[in-house]
């Protein structure tokens, strides 16, 4: 299948349309991306890439890297892990302190803030230096040697993370966070603050697409059944309260940043990733969810 073709056709049909959403602008560093940026990068799981635009541009990949987060502690808890979250669409906001105190301080979801918090509560649990050893994991299945966090974003992010300190003194109260608040937030806030192109972030998911072994270095990062299981998440969850229309609409499993990434991926077949920063209300990008649905309508691929 000729994908560029598909992405041309695409990209005349986005250009017809209007511009909507913002930027995350609650995020300094965020507020000063180019709003009008548009890239997309395709990775089949056999080496053959196609793309356009803005795809070799570095942007911050978010809660995208929750997904990252929760392979890594989905090898070091197996079935455990979802006694402290759940594996629920949520239904709400993606930061919603609501939910959680009805739920008694058990994140719906890893996808949601709150659950990614948890996720990190149980990295820090198991591992000597959080930070550096999840860095390195990325710098695995990426394979970019010299990933590193943005200082800048994680600052950035920290200084305006009132919900996100909200909810995890919430789950503390609960006795669902385990470790010191402020370790706990700091590995959570340098996580989100991962830089990548869309090539590279492609490149990154492909094992999630390949039943959990990464297809250039034929390593093994997860089991079979648990990409399965994490492919699952993404599918119900990537969205927020979203999931359900993105699921509707394109029938892949995926995840969404609020740097305005958009990775999904259809097992055995490929990774594919689209940034545009302007965001819809739900927190996802506004042309990535457009460009998504018109590329799964025009391949006639999803995994329904």
């Amino acid at each position: 299948m000729d994908y560029n073709q598909i992405f041309n056709k695409i990209r005349k049909e986005l250009e017809k349309l209007p511009h909507k959403g913002k930027v995350a602008d609650y995020i300094p560093e965020l507020a000063k991306i180019d709003p009008d940026k548009l890239g997309v990068h395709l990775t089949t799981i056999d080496d053959q890439h196609y793309c356009f635009g803005d795809a070799d541009e570095k942007f911050s990949i978010q809660s995208i890297a929750k997904v990252l987060s929760l392979a890594m502690a989905y090898k070091q808890e197996d079935e455990k892990l979802w006694k402290r979250v759940g594996v629920e669409p949520s239904g709400t906001p993606f930061n919603s302190l609501l939910q959680l105190e009805h739920d008694n301080g058990k994140p719906r979801n890893p996808m949601i803030n709150s659950g990614a918090l948890v996720v990190c509560d149980v990295l820090v649990s198991y591992l000597k230096n959080p930070k550096e050893e999840f860095l390195e994991f990325v710098r695995k299945v990426s394979g970019i040697p010299d990933l590193q966090y943005s200082e800048k974003i994680a600052s950035s992010e920290r200084s305006m993370s009132y919900i996100n300190t909200a909810l995890i003194n919430l789950m503390k109260y609960f006795g669902n966070i385990h470790n010191d608040i402020e370790v706990v937030m700091d590995f959570y806030v340098n996580l989100c603050s991962i830089e990548m192109t869309c090539k590279e972030l492609a490149h990154t998911f492909l094992f999630l697409a390949n039943d959990g072994v990464n297809p250039y270095s034929k390593e093994r990062i997860i089991t079979a059944s648990k990409t399965k299981r994490i492919n699952a998440i993404m599918q119900l969850c990537g969205f927020y309260d979203q999931a359900g229309d993105f699921s509707f609409k394109i029938g892949l499993p995926g995840k969404s940043g609020v740097g305005g990434g958009i990775v999904a991926v259809h097992p055995g077949k490929y990774s594919i990733v689209v940034w545009s920063p302007r965001l819809n209300k739900q927190g996802n990008s506004s042309k990535g969810m457009e460009f998504l649905e018109m590329f799964t309508t025009e391949t006639k691929y999803s995994i329904f």
